[in-house]
């Protein structure tokens, strides 16, 4: 069992990715705190995960307080915690004539400031519980630009930046800090997306597929691994394919 004697706090658990990761620490003997603010998926699936491994709060990762209150519900159910995924995303887009302020601090304040928020709140207990591992869900965005996607790839670069200096300063605690980078992953969110030129290898990634990483990156497997980006891309961001002839 990966996971076992480990606690996490998934932000954005309640489905897609989030309850992917949710179901695969579960399985592999941990212990979860599943936060969101889509609370009848939420609830359902800290039911089918079982009351004595699950638990769901709401959690605007917005609101410092939500963040608090779930790692305070995480200590008082389990005792610890030890692991903080942030997962929690949105995605919006527009040309820069088109794209309005509003759609901008929104993407920001869920993306970018969210993440931040969780690692505050939950750095004393990640402290106290160490060895501790954070895992911020970034994106292949956190590594190359996309047209009209301005806020959401400025956010997902930040992250990659943010896992840098936590990494740094928390290293001497115990506490490691890690990014992930999934290309086009089969979720709700990209349900419409034509990926057919997107990778060399044709296709969407699985939720599972990001879950297994995840729990290398959560469990003791990768005790040395504090500062790195993982990127999950299917060859995304491998290169070109090959040159033709005019």
């Amino acid at each position: 069992m990966r996971m076992q004697d480990k606690v996490a706090l998934i932000s954005g658990g309640a489905r897609g990715m989030g309850a992917s990761h949710a179901r695969m620490i579960v399985a592999e003997g941990g212990k979860v705190v599943i936060g969101d603010i889509l609370d009848d998926e939420g609830e359902s699936l800290a039911k089918e995960l079982g009351a004595d491994k699950a638990v769901y709060t709401r959690l605007d990762v917005t609101d410092y307080a939500d963040w608090q209150n779930a790692v305070d519900l995480s200590v008082r159910t389990f005792g610890k915690l030890n692991v903080l995924v942030n997962n929690a995303g949105i995605v919006n887009m527009g040309s820069l004539t088109d794209y309005s302020i509003k759609e901008w601090d929104d993407i920001i304040a869920v993306n970018q400031t969210g993440p931040f928020l969780g690692i505050k709140a939950a750095t004393p207990s990640l402290i106290s519980s160490a060895p501790s591992s954070i895992i911020n869900i970034s994106s292949t965005a956190g590594f190359q630009g996309i047209a009209e996607l301005h806020g959401y790839t400025a956010s997902k670069f930040a992250v990659r930046g943010l896992t840098k200096s936590v990494a740094l300063e928390l290293a001497q605690h115990g506490v490691r800090s890690n990014s992930v980078h999934p290309g086009t992953v089969s979720t709700p969110m990209n349900a419409d997306l034509d990926v057919a030129d997107f990778n060399p290898m044709k296709r969407m990634g699985s939720v599972e597929e990001v879950s297994q990483l995840i729990i290398y990156l959560a469990s003791d497997e990768s005790s040395f691994v504090t500062g790195a980006e993982f990127l999950i891309d299917g060859g995304e961001l491998a290169g070109m394919g090959p040159l033709s002839s005019k």
